[in-house]
């Protein structure tokens, strides 16, 4: 049997749809796993534990076609801190599009990232529509996916895996925008500020 580390990448980890995808792997994994949220201050304690896993899963958000940047810097930790048993690193990524193609640029950056630092590739799952697939009918299509992730890493059966809401472009702006209107509204912020560059300012 396999022990997995799944660490959280995501800026919002505590509270982030990443932390929910976690859950939802723990609870469909066979192995042992343990969660983690990467912080600013925990770099060289999450480095040195992962000598005692045999994968760990790096679980976030697309964040401007890239990492996080909180997961960068960690990067930038491990690089200079390696464990001396280098566990298979996995991914598991979500974004806000519909097509989960816009993941592909940040998992090259994960494979360019294991390739330089002598870490295997295990599996990947790209999801599509990853902010708000869990409030719909659709959270099936996410749930069955990363169910095939956790088992594909136990069973060492290492793939790629993607997913995301099956529904037309046209449907699945008009179901963004009223997703993001009522999100904006619950921290009083509009439509019209969330629609300039204003909003970089609350």
């Amino acid at each position: 049997m396999g022990k997995i580390l799944i660490l959280n990448g995501s800026p919002r980890a505590p509270k982030s749809n990443s932390k929910r995808y976690a859950e939802i792997f723990t609870r469909h994994c066979p192995d042992e796993t343990v969660y983690q949220n990467i912080t600013k201050r925990n770099h060289q304690e999450l480095c040195a534990a992962m000598e005692g896993y045999t994968d760990v899963l790096f679980v976030f958000p697309l964040y401007a076609d890239s990492l996080p940047v909180g997961l960068l810097n960690f990067l930038k930790t491990l690089e200079a801190n390696p464990p001396a048993s280098k566990p298979v690193i996995s991914i598991l990524i979500n974004c806000g599009f519909l097509e989960y193609e816009q993941n592909e640029v940040a998992i090259r950056i994960m494979h360019f990232f294991c390739r330089r630092n002598g870490f295997t590739i295990g599996s990947v799952l790209m999801l599509g529509s990853g902010e708000a697939s869990l409030e719909t009918p659709f959270k099936y299509i996410a749930q069955r996916n990363i169910k095939r992730l956790a088992h594909s890493i136990t069973n060492k059966d290492y793939r790629i895996l993607h997913a995301t809401m099956p529904l037309p472009k046209s449907l699945f702006r008009l179901a963004a925008q009223s997703y993001w209107t009522r999100y904006g509204k619950k921290f009083g912020t509009t439509k019209e500020q969330m629609q300039t560059m204003e909003i970089e300012g609350k």
